[in-house]
């Protein structure tokens, strides 16, 4: 379903383009600050090897999804998550959310009972994932056209 585009004003738009070259001033700085402890020449392989498996996590279908369901409207109970994620079965939901536990992104919170409760919540580092996604994610809107400033 596509809707019409987020019009926001024409300062917040400068705002938001600001934050995002500064992302990109401060990306550069961090690939810098790396480079300096190569001994050889730019290794791009082990550049191009840390982006792969940065995004490996984020790149599966439906990991994307727990976790921006999980960042943007907090804990939730299984299938509170399943009535979220539109289209989503339970085995893959169960699945997905067991990895996204396995990767240390997600905490699985028993609560005893009865019943007992099963809650879940991102991990800091999930959270901060989620903080360091959403640059990305403004940038790909705007990219797309979904938000255009109004004159």
């Amino acid at each position: 379903m596509v809707s019409d585009a987020m019009r926001i004003t024409s300062r917040d738009m400068k705002k938001i383009k600001d934050a995002l070259e500064e992302v990109e001033e401060n990306g550069a700085m961090i690939r810098r600050i790396f480079g300096e402890y190569n001994d050889d020449e730019f290794d791009v392989s082990w550049e191009v090897d840390s982006a792969v498996d940065a995004f490996s996590i984020f790149s599966s279908r439906w990991a994307i999804e727990i976790l921006a369901t999980l960042y943007i409207a907090g804990d939730r109970r299984f299938n509170e998550m399943r009535k979220l994620l539109r289209g989503i079965s339970s085995r893959t939901l169960s699945d997905k959310l067991t990895t996204c536990v396995e990767n240390g992104l997600v905490d699985r919170i028993v609560e005893d009972g009865p019943p007992i409760r099963v809650i879940y919540r991102l991990t800091e580092h999930g959270r901060e994932a989620g903080r360091l996604l959403s640059p990305l994610v403004a940038y790909m809107k705007l990219h797309q056209g979904r938000v255009v400033g109004t004159k």
